[in-house]
């Protein structure tokens, strides 16, 4: 195994596991700071952090719960450095407070949550898509997150990097949502020399700081983000705020204003952040719909289906939040049906079938341990012939 002399960053081959590609994955995206609580299954994100950080100059905190875990990670985002933590459902379900923190003081972080089988407490270890509609409307209130979802140990790893560099550019937490059958399976990771990957950074204000406002935007609705310590006045609240940061919660208009951008920079870029990837759509009748452990079944079926005679075709979605919309539609406008497997009761199934308005939907749910098979999906692909 190849290590760089500054053992920053691995390169080259290796046979990694899920959760330790996410956590080299968060080191060469900048990441350097690591708050969190044991839970399974994304315990080994916390523990491969605790061995790294320390070789590359971060710091990694054990909190006391997920509560606290998701506060310091903010805190740590305010001071300038990137920082993650990981989690299950349980700790998701906790942290959902203080994601709405981070979403109104426009804190650039990383959540990864590692799916299992719930409600409660559920399956610790089976692999679960439970958590999705969470992702999106687990705090109160209007705001857009951003959310992908891997399918390989080699985006466990891409696609860490993806969420701080999402974060960093729109200052918004991001999610990496892998299912617990992803985060535990070894498979082999390229990782590029440093200079080869590409880094985002929070933009810095150009203001001096007489005349800087933390939460003024520019033409992309992002404001430049000072950090504590820079030499510039932040005032940080959870409240809703005025460009200065104070607190104006009798303003019905700086309400409208603060929200609408809040909600607007994810929605005005979603062309500019949805990742899709097709396998043989471009003639087919018949589209799969899936993301995480379940589209890997999909492309055995899609194959099954064609040499059979049926022209199936697989959408997966990398990003899920913000929904790839538009990709639906019109793949919905071609097919004359969809099928979705889905490792829950039906959650992003019912995003599809908004999307694909009069299109046939077939829904192939799962409820933990066990994970659909190809065979499982070619069934639905025939029904939807």
């Amino acid at each position: 195994m190849k290590v760089e002399t500054d053992r920053t960053v691995l390169t080259g081959k290796h046979f990694l596991s899920g959760d330790y590609a996410c956590a080299e994955g968060a080191i060469a995206a900048g990441c350097r700071f690591f708050a969190g609580y044991p839970i399974t299954p994304a315990t080994e994100i916390a523990e491969r952090m605790a061995r790294r950080l320390p070789e590359v100059g971060g710091i990694y905190i054990q909190m006391e719960d997920e509560l606290a875990s998701i506060a310091a990670v903010i805190g740590a985002s305010y001071a300038g450095v990137k920082a993650m933590t990981a989690t299950s459902g349980p700790g998701f379900s906790l942290m959902q407070e203080n994601i709405g923190l981070a979403v109104m003081t426009e804190t650039p972080l990383v959540v990864v949550d590692i799916m299992r089988g719930g409600p409660s407490t559920g399956q610790p270890t089976k692999p679960g898509q439970q958590d999705m509609m969470q992702a999106k409307w687990g705090s109160h209130g209007d705001y857009e997150v951003i959310a992908l979802a891997p399918s390989s140990v080699q985006e466990m790893f891409d696609l860490t990097i993806e969420c701080f560099n999402l974060s960093e550019r729109f200052r918004v937490p991001a999610f990496l949502m892998a299912d617990e059958t992803v985060a535990h399976m070894w498979e082999r990771v390229i990782i590029p020399e440093q200079d080869q990957i590409e880094i985002v950074n929070r933009k810095k204000p150009a203001a001096p700081p007489a005349d800087y406002l933390p939460f003024k935007p520019d033409e992309s609705l992002v404001p430049p983000m000072a950090c504590f310590g820079e030499g510039y006045r932040v005032h940080v609240t959870g409240l809703t705020h005025d460009e200065r940061g104070y607190p104006q919660t009798d303003s019905p208009e700086i309400q409208e204003q603060l929200v609408r951008r809040l909600c607007d920079k994810i929605r005005r870029n979603a062309d500019k952040i949805i990742k899709v990837k097709e396998f043989m759509l471009e003639d087919a009748e018949v589209a799969v719909i899936a993301y995480g452990t379940p589209a890997r079944a999909a492309v055995s079926a899609v194959k099954k289906a064609r040499e059979g005679g049926i022209k199936a075709g697989l959408l997966r979605l990398i990003t899920i939040w913000p929904f790839p919309e538009k990709h639906v539609e019109e793949i919905a406008n071609r097919v004359k049906g969809i099928v979705v497997p889905e490792l829950n009761y039906g959650q992003i199934v019912r995003e599809v079938e908004r999307a694909a308005k009069t299109t046939p939907v077939h829904f192939i749910p799962k409820f933990g341990e066990a994970l659909h098979t190809p065979m499982e999906i070619l069934d639905g692909i025939r029904r939807m012939k």
